[in-house]
């Protein structure tokens, strides 16, 4: 099997982390590169190679306007859109249609199911709910077995990956305390994202002088409604800015149900993620690094408790541009194609 695969949006970090994973994959083929449709506009064709070094000589196409009838000329059997918000939701509806390619969106244009969500979060009106009932969220460890047949897929967010497969093994199996009013406590989520995560635009924030360790989006981050969609709890999530380049790593705290120790939770995480090849647990007195799992698609987990308190640490660290985005895109891609999940994503000799 070759896979024809066309990337929109090429010139982003996830773009180029996507391309760099696609040209190593044994079972695509990149046929064409686009720029973002809501960019700076591409008058004249440039070379993929001359805005990214490392794929000179390797990969020299060049980065065409994005136009909905020059990318179905390709006749791709996957499309990637690494694209703003509203521009993935008007290239969806004109791609994903019936005979068409399959679309990962790398946007947060349809992981949320309710479209009255949109204009608060992201700050438009959703125009097609009727896309938003068919698309899949791209979170293989939940939702694999839809994944297979899906023609639109939303692949998660880098921040809520690294909420909700801390957090959705435990949500299940009621680990978690509730109120006396009946619901459940609100796990605390704080999370330190390298600058990468702020995309490639300019912003006097991530500039090199700039960058320091500083919250952002204190109790209005747009990610919010996806972690507590998913992770099967509300929650309280806070979003920090690091100083290094790429990675995200989040400190969990947990208030625990009656009856449940370090052991119960680190059972229930083992046996959730058992036969998952992206998600390891640590061992006990053994801590995720951003730096263990750098240009992997590994999500890192490890947990303590204060049984006098009932009180859960949960720590995950993810690659923000890998298990965050095109690594989670290319997870999903296989998946749906029938490949082995692993493909592309380990050394050969290990998928």
């Amino acid at each position: 099997m070759t896979i024809r695969a066309v990337v929109i949006g090429a010139g982003g970090y996830s773009g180029a982390e996507l391309v760099g994973l696609l040209l190593a994959h044994p079972a695509t083929s990149i046929v064409g590169l686009f720029a973002s449709a809501k960019r700076d506009g591409v008058n004249q064709p440039a070379l993929f190679s001359d805005s990214f070094g490392r794929f000179r000589g390797r990969l020299d196409l060049p980065v065409r306007a994005t136009s909905v009838p020059d990318v179905l000329a390709l006749k791709p059997d996957v499309v990637f859109l690494a694209t703003p918000h509203e521009a993935s939701v008007e290239l969806a509806r004109a791609l994903a249609a019936p005979g068409g390619p399959v679309v990962l969106d790398l946007s947060a244009a349809f992981r949320l199911k309710d479209p009255a969500l949109y204009p608060k979060h992201y700050g438009f009106e959703h125009p097609d709910a009727g896309l938003l009932d068919r698309a899949v969220y791209g979170l293989p460890e939940l939702h694999r077995a839809t994944l297979a047949t899906a023609m639109l897929i939303a692949v998660p967010g880098c921040y809520p990956t690294s909420a909700i497969l801390a957090l959705a093994p435990l949500a299940r199996a009621g680990a978690i305390a509730r109120r006396a009013d009946g619901r459940l406590t609100r796990p605390i989520v704080d999370s330190t994202s390298g600058v990468s995560g702020a995309g490639r635009g300019l912003n006097l924030r991530s500039l090199f002088c700039e960058v320091h360790q500083q919250p952002y989006g204190v109790l209005s981050h747009r990610h919010q409604p996806e972690i507590d969609a998913y992770a099967g709890v509300p929650t309280v999530f806070t979003p920090h800015l690091g100083p290094y380049e790429r990675g995200i790593l989040s400190t969990i705290h947990v208030e625990l149900a009656a009856g449940w120790s370090e052991a119960r939770v680190r059972e229930t995480l083992a046996g959730a993620y058992a036969e998952e090849p992206f998600v390891r647990l640590c061992r006990a007195g053994v801590w995720p690094s951003v730096a263990d799992v750098r240009g992997t698609n590994f999500c890192d987990l490890a947990c303590a408790t204060d049984d006098a308190w009932g009180h859960l640490i949960l720590v995950s660290a993810i690659d923000n541009l890998v298990k965050g985005a095109a690594g989670q895109a290319v997870q999903c891609m296989n998946i749906r194609f029938g490949l082995g999940e692993t493909t592309g994503l380990l050394p050969a000799e290990k998928a």
